[in-house]
């Protein structure tokens, strides 16, 4: 893979490999919480790699540091000539509000935020749906009628997984109690698993037997500690199953690889568009995992239950609601 190490804070000139004008060069710009994170990130990634693999065109890839490095990175894609430069992450928003203006003849896509300007695409996810089936599985699986949710940064976004899960819970058990939390309110949530093994142990102390995370890199510590207490965990984004075989009751799969994977596969066709891409259980962009790890935590009547709510969902008959639409939960 041919990679660009940023020197954002140095000097240092870069150089930048030639392509051909019939090709293109994408981009893909992390968020905080690292490659690897195990989650967004990470899904992000691997549809970069299934990109690279199937069409043997290379991609630069980035992960920063800190909240100063964005509107720098992303710039300095832009001059490099990255096409399309793909952003994981809604924090990237404000840089992108800046840069696209600068760049009106290079295409850009960001995950999880809108942003209209007439050269991005704006990809986000109807997160409460998949939210929702997690929540009717926990709900049923829990023996003492209290669940728990962690989130990573208390932001409108994660607003939906939560709002989405309760629903979901309420659903299977209308007297389940559900316990929420969250790790903070700086970017800083997302790759804190110290803090999100100290929630979930406070939760299971409060009697909850299954935890759900959105939190990113901090989920990591979400789902340790759910199996060292016994309980289960349920993951996020990424199919996570695998993690702790066997005390992962599920995941709700966030189709983020496929969402970048789209927007190179779209450039290099000379198909890329823009606006709003909402996806949900409709367009296969949710859902939650079942595997190896986990089939056997399922009963036949748990997976007829979630079949049947995932069926009403894209239906119709049945709607979930959207905490971004009024900042508000009625669960």
């Amino acid at each position: 893979m041919k990679r660009m190490v940023l020197g954002l804070l140095a000097a240092t000139a870069l150089t930048v490999p030639a392509f051909a004008q019939d090709e293109i060069s994408p981009g893909l710009l992390f968020d905080l919480g690292g490659k690897f994170d195990k989650s967004f990130n990470e899904a992000s990634f691997g549809g970069a790699e299934q990109f690279k693999e199937e069409t043997g065109t290379e991609y630069v890839e980035f992960e920063i540091s800190n909240e100063a490095q964005r509107e720098q990175a992303l710039r300095r894609f832009a001059e490099d000539g990255r096409n399309p430069i793909v952003m994981a992450g809604f924090n990237w928003a404000a840089a992108l509000e800046v840069v696209a203006e600068e760049y009106p003849e290079t295409d850009f896509a960001i995950i999880d935020m809108v942003v209209d300007k007439p050269n991005v695409r704006s990809i986000v996810f109807k997160e409460q749906e998949g939210s929702y089936l997690v929540g009717i599985l926990a709900g049923m699986a829990s023996e003492s009628g209290t669940v728990g949710f962690v989130g990573g940064m208390q932001v409108p976004l994660i607003g939906k997984f939560e709002c989405g899960y309760v629903g979901g819970v309420k659903a299977a058990n209308p007297d389940a109690n559900v316990i929420r939390n969250y790790t903070g309110d700086t970017p800083a949530a997302w790759n804190d698993p110290t803090r999100g093994g100290e929630i979930t142990r406070n939760q299971v102390d409060q009697g909850a037997d299954v935890v759900y995370h959105a939190a990113g890199g901090t989920g990591v510590g979400v789902l340790q500690a759910a199996a060292d207490a016994g309980i289960l965990g349920i993951g996020v984004d990424s199919n996570q199953n695998g993690m702790h075989p066997g005390s992962v009751l599920t995941s709700m799969i966030k189709r983020v690889d496929v969402a970048v994977y789209n927007a190179f596969m779209d450039a290099k066709n000379g198909e890329f568009d823009y606006g709003i891409q909402n996806l949900g259980l409709a367009e296969d962009g949710v859902g939650y995992a079942v595997d190896e790890n986990n089939e056997e935590l399922l009963t036949e009547e748990m997976k007829a239950a979630v079949e049947k709510a995932k069926a009403d969902i894209i239906s119709g008959a049945v709607e979930v609601h959207d905490f971004m639409s009024d900042n508000a939960c009625p669960y």
